[in-house]
């Protein structure tokens, strides 16, 4: 009687551990289905109710835990992942990855250390290798944290959605960013500054640059002329080019004007990989980006193109002392053409996303260190951008909402972190007769001691203004060059930084300032070009045969190609394919007989037109090379 009454008890037990076990499997379904649903607070609560009715409930530990952890809710994460490992069957090695990260990002990493040092595998050996590293550094970075505090921008520039990538004028009297809208749609938005050191409420930019498409991570140029952007969801249009999301730029005419509509960049740089965050050097000459294309150390790389010989050159990858197995990102060239800013997830540090610094030296980039704590937190710090007096650092972070709802923060830049002084020059180029403004003015920065050519850029096209920023404490040398003008040099040096511009404005003397016209200059042949080509054609080339046919015996012959566009696009772009038109006649004209070193082939882009730009017909009268010979 007494056994069988043992047998009735261990059965009832058994059935009621079945059905609570049926009870909690039910919570757990039901949980997973509010969480499809987007209803995360109740899927929580139905989880945990699963995990109450079953305490050794393995997966529902589990499930739950992720979902805390993606939340960057690292202490929950933690509590409940211990549980787990004392709970459930084999928890403390189910679990033991899972509660040594949350225990790491939830700012114990001595925790972390000794669940690693309990449970670490030769099978995961690089994975529990990663994982000590990057607690050993929260430890030390947890000891000796930098004594700034971030400041959150204010409601008048961050929202309840997202908003990244901050970047700004020279004279950081606008700011510029992108708002995730909704959650949905990515746009950018400027705010101006106030007098009291804030900001007055953000504006949409408007159209153009944005669409109905997703334009995000945009920089500025440091003349603050053209805009740099991603934007995605593009249709390939072939196997090489366009398609997810690529480069593209946009031009600004005058400060008071809006933006040009926006023009990708050509297939050198845009694939149908990812492409995007880009970022032009001070010196107008590097364009850094981020991008998956194959070539790379992880996930994206941070890559660099030159812009050479008039076009921009296949991009190089910016090597192992900034990239690693994870994802780089954001990167953001300082001022001084040396200091790089940037995002990375492959490195150690205080958690998802963190800001790290590299200094350009002879020999290369230096190893990418983190910017440290408060800086960096277990949330994503994302898209730095250091003023130009190095003096603060803004950034976008989602320390204070939930996971991927980023706000904007400025902090005092650490020492360690700071780019070289910096000013900067600006100012007109005009006509010194006429007074007239003379815009596409070509313009080269020289070190004066080396003869070194350091910055290229041209006067605005609207306005011909110009600005550039120059490390302090050199002398230099400005040439300005402009077709139908005497070249100009001047030599300046910058002795110290200062917030206001060392403002000079430049005068150009006609070529024909006397009325006597050059007699020894003929142009002997005018070649017209339809849109965005480059090809000569059959007629073309038939045409340079017969115009330099009567030269080719002429001694000390010198010849021009001068090759110019419309005013449509970009100047840079412009600049661009009008290099590669007279490159490309120069070569054709080699092959009829002249010597290359006659040749004299330069791109004018838009510097002069000889029609007006509002008619097709005038448009193709500018689209042209001129080559012109000299004896």
């Amino acid at each position: 009687m007494r056994f069988t009454a043992l047998i009735f008890c261990v059965l009832s037990t058994l059935v009621l551990r079945a059905q609570e076990s049926r009870k909690a499997a039910q919570y757990y379904e039901a949980s997973l289905r509010l969480k499809a649903t987007r209803q995360h607070q109740k899927a929580y609560r139905e989880m945990q109710k699963a995990i109450d009715e079953e305490p050794t409930y393995a997966d529902a530990y589990s499930q739950l835990g992720e979902w805390y952890y993606r939340d960057h809710r690292y202490a929950e994460a933690a509590e409940l992942f211990k549980k787990g490992s004392d709970k459930c069957r084999n928890g403390g090695m189910r679990f033991s990855k899972a509660l040594a990260k949350s225990s790491m990002l939830a700012g114990h990493p001595d925790r972390a250390l000794q669940i690693i040092a309990n449970f670490a595998t030769l099978k995961d050996s690089t994975e529990w290798r990663r994982m000590s590293d990057q607690a050993l550094f929260i430890k030390q970075a947890l000891a000796a944290p930098l004594q700034v505090t971030p400041e959150n921008l204010g409601v008048r520039v961050n929202s309840l959605f997202p908003e990244l990538y901050p970047c700004m004028t020279a004279d950081t009297q606008t700011l510029f960013f992108t708002r995730r809208n909704n959650n949905i749609d990515e746009d950018f938005y400027k705010a101006k500054a106030d007098s009291c050191g804030g900001w007055f409420s953000a504006l949409n930019l408007g159209a153009p640059p944005n669409t109905s498409d997703q334009e995000c991570a945009q920089s500025l140029s440091a003349d603050g002329h053209y805009l740099f952007f991603t934007r995605c969801e593009n249709r390939a249009l072939d196997e090489f080019t366009d398609g997810g999301c690529d480069l593209f730029m946009a031009y600004r005419i005058s400060n008071d004007t809006g933006w040009t509509i926006p023009q990708p960049f050509g297939g050198t740089i845009n694939t149908t990989d990812y492409e995007g965050m880009p970022a032009l050097s001070p010196d107008n000459n590097e364009l850094y980006f981020a991008s998956d294309r194959p070539g790379g150390y992880g996930g994206t790389d941070i890559w660099i193109s030159k812009f050479e010989d008039g076009a921009w050159q296949v991009p190089e990858n910016a090597g192992l002392a900034i990239n690693s197995f994870g994802n780089e990102g954001a990167p953001r060239i300082g001022f001084d053409n040396k200091t790089l800013y940037f995002t990375s997830d492959g490195r150690p540090g205080m958690g998802g996303a963190d800001l790290f610094v590299s200094h350009k030296a002879k020999s290369g980039w230096q190893p990418a260190a983190n910017m440290g704590t408060p800086i960096n937190t277990a949330h994503d710090e994302k898209s730095a951008f250091v003023t130009l007096d190095g003096s603060k650092l803004y950034f976008s972070s989602d320390r204070q909402g939930p996971a991927g709802n980023y706000d904007m923060y400025a902090v005092p830049l650490p020492g360690t972190a700071n780019p070289e002084p910096v000013s900067y020059l600006a100012g007109y180029v005009y006509d010194s007769i006429s007074k007239n403004r003379l815009n596409s003015a070509l313009m080269y920065v020289c070190n004066a001691r080396t003869g070194d050519t350091l910055y290229s850029f041209r006067s605005n096209r609207g306005d011909a203004s110009y600005l550039i920023t120059l490390p302090v404490g050199n002398t230099y040398i400005m040439y300005t060059a402009r077709v139908g003008y005497i070249a100009v040099s001047d030599t300046f040096a910058f002795d110290s930084f200062a917030l206001a511009p060392l403002t000079r404005d430049i005068p150009m003397l006609p070529t024909n300032w006397d009325e006597i016209k050059p007699i020894n200059d003929t142009l002997i042949a005018t070649l017209h070009f339809d849109v965005n080509r480059i090809e000569l054609s059959p007629q073309d080339k038939a045409t340079l045969r017969d115009a330099v046919a009567p030269w080719l015996a002429t001694k000390g012959l010198v010849v021009y190609v001068n090759a110019y566009t419309d005013d449509l696009g970009t100047p840079m772009i412009n600049d661009e394919l009008s290099a590669k038109r007279a490159n490309m006649v120069a070569a054709e004209i080699i092959t009829i007989g002249i010597e290359e070193t006659a040749m004299q082939p330069k791109g004018w882009g838009e510097a002069k037109m000889v029609a007006p730009n509002d008619t097709e017909e005038g448009r193709r009268m500018n689209r042209r090379v001129e080559i012109i010979v000299k004896r």
